[in-house]
């Protein structure tokens, strides 16, 4: 069987739930209420994964930012063009709403934030991050599905053990087990890869 890389299969992955999620939309626009409703359902656990990762240090945060961001799709549906990619579209919505919080956090902790803490933006760097990530993508691709995926669904797209059973049509204790076994396997694989 032929291994197509990590980074192949996740830009499928994504390509794919596009098509899906837009076709649902579609539908749900065109006076499908089950289809909308379905639409807005995954959109709820694409939007959770994609505020976890970029939020981790707001977990408190996420699930509010999720019901705004779903209540300004449905709000703002009328304005989103067939002929745009839906993951533009609804990131753009996202973003906003994650401005907004900070805007609001902004003016709630400004007094109690330290005025010598502002060149701490210019403290770190996204190049290691990057590699980081560039390293475990190729360790990653080293091990078998069962548990690559486990791992790259609740790991790496913050996902819960549930919605990764869905996305791979694994049971939830073969997520578990294959996280557990991959975590094993990519300890190992640390020690030898030099």
């Amino acid at each position: 069987m032929e291994r197509i890389p990590v980074q192949g299969r996740a830009l499928a992955d994504m390509k794919a739930n596009e098509a899906r999620l837009r076709a649902l939309l579609l539908r749900g626009l065109g006076g499908e209420a089950d289809a909308y409703h379905a639409f807005l359902k995954a959109l709820s656990t694409h939007l959770r994964a994609f505020l976890r990762r970029r939020l981790s240090g707001l977990p408190d945060e996420i699930e509010d930012l999720v019901q705004d961001t779903l209540l300004a799709v449905h709000s703002q549906r009328h304005t989103y063009r067939a002929d745009q990619p839906l993951t533009a579209w609804v990131q753009a919505i996202a973003r906003y709403k994650v401005i907004d919080l900070f805007r609001s956090r902004a003016g709630r902790e400004a007094l109690h934030e330290p005025l010598d803490d502002e060149l701490d933006v210019f403290a770190s760097c996204d190049t290691d991050a990057a590699e980081a990530r560039r390293d475990v993508a190729k360790l990653l691709e080293q091990l078998p599905d069962q548990q690559r995926l486990p791992i790259l669904h609740t790991k790496l797209e913050g996902l819960s053990v549930a919605e990764a059973a869905r996305a791979t049509g694994m049971s939830e204790s073969a997520i578990k087990v294959g996280v557990h076994r991959g975590l094993k396997a990519l300890a190992a694989l640390m020690k030898v890869t030099p």
